[in-house]
């Protein structure tokens, strides 16, 4: 992963943690209302991808542990991770473009439910995402999978050369002159993989998601509903289809393109068509980003209008993230894919210890507000939910009693820490287990290896019970924790 060439090093400091009295009379542990439903507190569990599915999409035991061991915490609610839309093969990914899925699904609803009282709301993040190659041994690339054209035959002087004569040619190049025979999408699906993008309008597949895609979030919804989720969280941000659809480097030509008015267009169509299928007594909101953290991608200003364009829409909440993109990720190694938060916009969305004079804690903190503030502005409460190094009780109440949030998110402090809520809202904040921001679990995520955290991986490897990871070494799941008598 990207760090910033300062290299400076920070260490958590969450501040004083409130007496029981102190926290049940706080702005973080009060209810607030989300649409038609009311969350019990305003503390929130974004979506975080354990790798924990089955190869099919298929939810597993592990999956159930998982969400179960954060339920127990009893946050006000939890994002199940991000789940496909399309009824294609996606790797140990949860999915949800099929009936089948429905069943699986449910069984992670009732585990929150048993494990929380009843009291944790859930929702589900739906995701759709296009073609992405694992970068290729270049013998093979050239050799065999590259569509040889007159084009390279011209630039290599064997115009009536066999094809063999010519790949042979490629593969005896040097690679300044291999950069001159292949053109800019050739050289990256050689050196990164290939990557489809929204824009790759020749392709019919691509040129028809704005009539596809609305269908297939709207029917991913309704399974959502039949499964008991609360509601859904439609994903627009980071690397994948929605996000790049709003992005700035959206050129395409067709009414879904150029203007912040186009690019936001398919994003409203898709939740129209969500809501039309659920109904106005079901929760849909939306994850998007606050800035593209890349060249020539969204600012905050386009952010701050497409905030206010979804409040309008009538969307539930807005979760707010930034960064993470394709197109500053660093060169994946041979036989691997390209991750999105390996380069500097992936930083910005997960921030690490090892960090510049910001540092890592709130990065996305002014961004969020001034978008919240717009929405304000237009007359509108679309609650908002904000996340990023959020760690301590302090800094939480903070954002909400200066009206910079609606609802806190805490992803790597829950993963840390399942436990966070329960521990300070009952005054035992101080044996809460804080994230040291090492990023130890977003490597784990790169690798698509089951996700936990070094603070309790290896701890008590023996207790009776603990499922482990696939090579034995680490837990799945941390040590149960009991309050002290007091």
């Amino acid at each position: 992963m990207w760090r910033p060439p300062q290299k400076i090093k920070w260490k958590p400091a969450p501040g004083a943690w409130p007496t029981r009295e102190q926290a049940l009379a706080s702005r973080l542990f009060s209810p607030l209302r989300l649409g038609p439903l009311e969350l019990a507190t305003r503390t929130w569990v974004p979506a975080m991808v354990p790798w924990r599915a089955t190869d099919d999409g298929f939810v597993t035991q592990d999956n159930l542990d998982w969400y179960a061991r954060f339920a127990a915490g009893r946050p006000g609610a939890i994002v199940v991770e991000a789940t496909g839309i399309r009824d294609v093969p996606s790797g140990p990914l949860l999915r949800i473009g099929h009936d089948r899925f429905v069943p699986g699904l449910r069984r992670i609803v009732d585990a929150v439910r048993e494990a929380s009282g009843g009291e944790t709301k859930l929702f589900l993040q739906l995701i759709d995402f296009l073609s992405i190659r694992r970068r290729p041994e270049p013998t093979k690339f050239l050799g065999r999978h590259l569509a040889i054209t007159e084009r390279h035959r011209r630039a290599l002087g064997l115009v009536d050369a066999p094809e063999a004569q010519v790949r042979d040619a490629l593969l005896a190049l040097p690679a300044e002159r291999l950069a001159e025979a292949l053109d800019a999408r050739e050289l990256e699906a050689l050196r990164r993989g290939a990557r489809e993008r929204v824009t790759d309008l020749e392709l019919p597949h691509i040129r028809e998601l704005p009539r596809v895609l609305p269908g297939l979030f709207a029917a991913a919804a309704r399974r959502a509903r039949e499964a008991g989720f609360d509601g859904v969280e439609l994903h627009y941000a980071h690397a994948y289809t929605m996000a790049s659809f709003l992005s700035a480097r959206n050129t395409r030509d067709d009414g879904y393109g150029g203007s912040r008015e186009n690019r936001v267009r398919l994003p409203l169509e898709v939740f129209g068509r969500v809501r039309a299928e659920v109904g106005d007594d079901y929760v849909v909101g939306c994850r998007f980003l606050s800035e593209d953290c890349i060249d020539g991608g969204s600012t905050l200003d386009d952010s701050i209008a497409f905030g206010v364009a979804f409040a309008q829409a009538g969307m539930d909440f807005l979760s707010l993230s930034r960064g993470g993109k394709f197109e500053d990720a660093k060169q994946p190694a041979i036989g691997a894919a390209a991750y999105p938060y390996t380069g500097p916009s992936g930083y910005e969305c997960m921030p690490a210890h090892v960090s510049d004079e910001r540092g890592p804690f709130g990065r996305n903190f002014e961004p969020s507000a001034r978008i919240r503030a717009a929405i304000r502005a237009a007359g509108l409460s679309t609650p908002v939910v904000v996340a990023g190094g959020v760690h301590g009780f302090a800094q939480a109440e903070e954002l909400l009693a200066a009206d910079r949030a609606d609802v806190v998110g805490f992803a790597r402090a829950s993963l840390a820490d399942p436990d966070w809520f329960t521990k300070v809202r009952s005054g035992h904040g101080d044996q809460v287990a804080t994230c040291i921001y090492a990023n130890y679990c977003e490597a784990l995520d790169e690798r698509h290896e089951e996700v936990t955290c070094q603070l309790w991986d290896r701890t008590a490897l023996d207790e009776p019970g603990v499922r482990r990871t696939k090579d034995g070494k680490r837990r799945l799941t941390p040590p149960a924790w009991a309050a002290p008598s007091d």
